[in-house]
């Protein structure tokens, strides 16, 4: 018989076979999500993921967000990193804008640096020495806001900032005898579509900012660096998390990392376990009792020899290819033996060579005819044999972990790759018309982030409804 304790841990830390474990450690946001639809008032229930190149793009969690504020009504587009933190900053709903003055720091990348200023939830931050530097973020009619808040740190000859929302303007002091992080918010007299902020009096750090509804519905944030590992997400600080999260009360954290961790040259399971556990406990920490949903690495495909074995176990094999594979050709078969003999007999006779006498016959000799020349058979040179496609062995690696810590710290887990249609559907992804991936078999267009963002939602649905 299986004693209580056993049968707790197995119910929690259990290997799960389904494509969301631990769905009941979502309760709390089920129950919230469930009080919720347009009209509805107070804050909006907020979903803040934190992850990669999967979630700063926002094809994924932008199509989750319009699927959630569709049935449940907007409340806001939620947390942006501040400004424009790097060429190329798409964002759906908002669009931003930053003069110059500005330099910007992150986590991971080239504007990375040790040290670096205070970092938060966004992972970036925006510092100007001078005065008048701008930015501005204009929502789209769907996204419009009543609550603005801007993060910043405070320290000892800071300046200022004017934070203006729709009609209202108040000035941001940041001077302070200690350094900290702070937050300030303004609720509107009434709904807004543009803010700003501008600098004065010395210099400034914004480390994230925010617009809100408070009429209900759902807020979405995705805040996420392009090529980054959840071990850079420790680069953060625990004060400035801390802050924001008391600001933003998000009602769901989504972790979105794992495609860099395997397509990385080296995967150690024990190290990646360590982050894991010690960032989910961070978070914990830090948040307060928010359930956590830990999206699992999806599938994706290379073409790199070093990717087959950079789990440190099984070695990746190709995926099969798609459709029918032709059949070879048979090589043209040989003439018989007898069909040779007689070939060569013709021709010797034709130059007076009788049987096997090499020797010419004394008869008149006839006139000489000269073959013509042979071309020489065109060469050709040998067709590029491109590598086969697979997942690199760490992903599948990747995936193990983030399955079993789940399981043991019960944390939700969303097998990814098993909702795409398991090992290798990237393939399958890349070739469908219209394509739901991108050529590089690793990112998705905006009809695969829809695909994506349905199936993960149907299962959420499932799961709230059992």
């Amino acid at each position: 018989m299986i004693s209580l304790l056993a049968a707790a841990v197995l119910s929690f830390g259990g290997t799960c076979t389904d494509s969301l474990c631990n769905p009941r450690s979502l309760d709390p946001f089920f129950a919230k999500l469930a009080r919720q639809g347009p009209g509805v008032g107070g804050r909006p229930v907020h979903i803040l993921q934190i992850g990669d190149s999967h979630t700063a793009g926002d094809s994924i969690s932008g199509a989750w967000r319009d699927l959630l504020q569709r049935r449940y009504g907007a409340g806001g587009r939620g947390v942006l990193p501040p400004g424009r933190p790097y060429d190329g900053y798409v964002t759906h709903g908002s669009t931003e804008a930053m003069s110059s003055g500005w330099s910007i720091a992150a986590d991971f990348g080239k504007a990375w640096t040790s040290p670096s200023p205070p970092l938060g939830l966004s992972a970036f931050s925006a510092t100007s020495i001078q005065d008048g530097a701008t930015m501005s973020i204009s929502a789209d009619p769907g996204e419009m806001f009543d609550r603005f808040t801007v993060c910043a740190i405070a320290k000892p000859g800071a300046g200022s900032l004017q934070l203006r929302a729709g009609t209202d303007t108040v000035i941001f002091s940041l001077g302070s005898v200690t350094e900290r992080p702070q937050c300030r918010t303004m609720h509107l007299t009434q709904p807004a579509s543009s803010a700003d902020v501008t600098t004065s009096d010395g210099p400034v750090t914004i480390t994230s900012w925010a617009t809100f509804r408070d009429t209900g519905g759902v807020a979405l944030s995705n805040l996420g660096v392009v090529g980054s590992q959840l071990m850079h997400f420790s680069r953060t600080d625990d004060a400035v998390l801390s802050e924001e999260l008391h600001a933003y009360q998000p009602d769901l954290i989504v972790i979105a990392f794992g495609t860099n961790e395997g397509f990385g040259p080296r995967f150690s399971a024990f190290e990646y376990e360590t982050i894991l556990r010690t960032q989910i406990g961070r978070i914990r920490r830090l948040a307060g009792n928010v359930p956590i949903l830990l999206l699992g690495a999806p599938d994706a495909l290379s073409r790199r020899a070093e990717m087959r074995s950079n789990g440190l176990g099984d070695v990746s094999a190709d995926c099969p290819p798609l459709g029918a594979s032709p059949t070879p050709s048979a090589p043209a078969a040989a003439p018989p033996q007898g069909v040779i003999a007689g070939i060569m007999d013709r021709l010797r006779a034709s130059i007076g060579m009788t049987g096997d006498d090499a020797t010419p016959a004394p008869a008149a000799q006839p006139p000489l005819v000269v073959p013509p020349p042979v071309a020489a058979a065109p060469t050709t040179s040998p067709p590029v044999v491109r590598p086969g496609l697979f997942p690199p062995a760490a992903l599948k690696a990747v995936r193990d972990v983030q399955r079993r810590v789940a399981g043991q710290l019960n944390v939700a887990f969303w097998d990814w790759e098993a909702r795409m249609g398991g090992r290798c559907a990237a393939n399958d992804w890349v070739h469908r018309t219209p394509a739901l991936m991108r050529g590089d078999y690793v990112h998705y267009t905006t009809t695969g982030g829809q695909e994506i963002a349905q199936r993960l939602q149907a299962d959420l649905d499932r799961a709230a409804a059992r």
